[in-house]
């Protein structure tokens, strides 16, 4: 009888130090998922422990699953990165400097892997929810007073009160928000269907949140496109055509009040006409972001006419833009000097041409596919790569530091659990 005891013991004992081999990666890429909003050093130094963790878990299968193309294409990615250091003609430092963004993508071969496995993927939902929540209530706080505002203590640059920035800029932080408030229309709708109102009114509560910090705090034009696109695509996916009229016509009149009320949603929206009214100007010398992004891209379309197949090589942007760039003084709008052409395409194609607009391209439609179906995961998996592929036609959004991360956790964490949960099914 003591034997049999101490042999269950030792199993329960075995089986509890199983577990939290696996446990622990999980609790940190949430450790990410939870500084990602607040600081960029965090999240970095937070990946180490994760790769350390990560390498004591059973890796016998990890070959086979790297070479699936929703694994294989990210991978591609920066490969093609790492051989354009080869012919560009960029200064060494540069070259290696821009393999960081694309280096980013490795991780979500790794994340597929082990939550396809390991069933903790909501604690990294939970985390981002909580920890952009959090970032809310000290955004409203800070519209009240700028000079709670982070940025003040953790910006390098000068410092400079903001009105509603909490810490980095207003570009992340609606992004951000718009893509919590949207991701939470499936779970409210899911569980009003299943009688839990209370838990539903909470998380519409939350939700409400997000969008009138985007609507009376600060917004960016980014967020204002994709927001209704991504409305869209949750009302053609998960509801009925009847209901989908219902709730369209809803948010039209919700969208109509909101003009109406509020000043700073009339006046992010009345700078798109400006800007681009200004940019048709001939004689105008003044800098916005319309005009701006025009002539970026119309620098970016020569760039790319030059090298069409491969490109300049990785790093060569800045270096392109300041050989063709005019007198500052003379020219402000076409004296500036960038490093990304606020368009992730473009971006791709002036490094490595063709080539690397064909890998883009097949990485976004492959993960999406990956998507395909029903549940939490699917749904946040298709939010997070539509929201990227959206906002990447104004901005370098795949390899910008905050989105570029949001997109490595939501398709690879999203993704492992709806791969498990297809296997479970089949």
């Amino acid at each position: 009888m003591t034997e049999v005891l101490n042999e269950q013991g030792r199993a329960s004992w075995l089986s509890a130090i199983w577990a939290a081999r696996y446990r622990t990666p999980a609790r940190f890429v949430a450790l990410v998922a939870l500084l990602l909003p607040w600081s960029t050093t965090g999240v970095t130094f937070a990946l180490v422990p994760w790769l350390i963790a990560f390498a004591f878990i059973d890796l016998r299968e990890l070959p086979r699953s790297l070479l699936r193309p929703i694994c294989l294409l990210p991978i591609a990615l920066f490969v093609l990165a790492l051989v354009g250091t080869l012919w560009s003609v960029a200064p060494w430092a540069e070259r290696l400097h821009a393999l960081g963004p694309p280096a980013k993508l490795l991780v979500i071969p790794l994340l597929i892997y082990q939550f396809e496995r390991w069933p903790y993927g909501k604690w990294v939902f939970a985390a981002f929810l909580v920890s952009c929540a959090l970032l809310m209530l000290y955004s409203f706080a800070v519209a009240i007073d700028p000079r709670l505002s982070l940025k003040l203590y953790l910006s390098r640059g000068p410092h400079q009160v903001e009105s509603g920035i909490a810490v980095r800029n207003y570009i992340d932080q609606s992004q951000e928000f718009a893509l919590c408030a949207i991701a939470l229309v499936y779970p409210i709708v899911t569980l009003v269907q299943q009688g839990r109102v209370r838990i539903a009114a909470l998380f519409a509560v939350l939700a409400l949140g997000f969008l009138a910090n985007m609507m009376f705090v600060v917004v960016s034009r980014t967020a204002l496109v994709t927001l209704p696109v991504l409305l869209v695509v949750f009302a053609l996916l998960h509801l009925r055509w009847r209901t989908a009229l219902v709730a369209g016509a809803a948010t039209a009149l919700i969208a109509v009040a909101l003009w109406a009320v509020s000043p700073h949603l009339r006046a992010t929206v009345g700078k798109f006409q400006s800007d681009y009214e200004r940019s048709l100007e001939a004689d105008n010398n003044s800098i916005s972001g319309m005009g701006s992004r025009l002539e970026y891209w119309r620098k970016s379309l020569g760039f790319i006419a030059d090298a069409p197949l491969i490109g300049h090589g990785t790093g060569s942007i800045r270096g392109l833009f300041a050989g063709v760039a005019a007198n500052p003084h003379d020219d402000p709008l076409r004296g500036e000097i960038v490093s990304n052409p606020h368009n992730q395409t473009l971006s791709n194609a002036v490094q490595w041409g063709v080539v690397g607009v064909l890998i883009l391209y097949a990485l976004w439609i492959a993960h999406l596919l990956m998507f395909r179906g029903e549940g939490l995961a699917c749904w946040i998996g298709m939010l997070v790569v539509v929201q990227n592929m959206l906002s990447s036609l104004l901005n370098t959004h795949l390899f910008d530091f905050t989105s570029g991360w949001i997109y490595v956790l939501g398709v690879g964490v999203a993704g492992g659990m709806a791969l498990a949960a297809r296997r479970a099914s089949s």
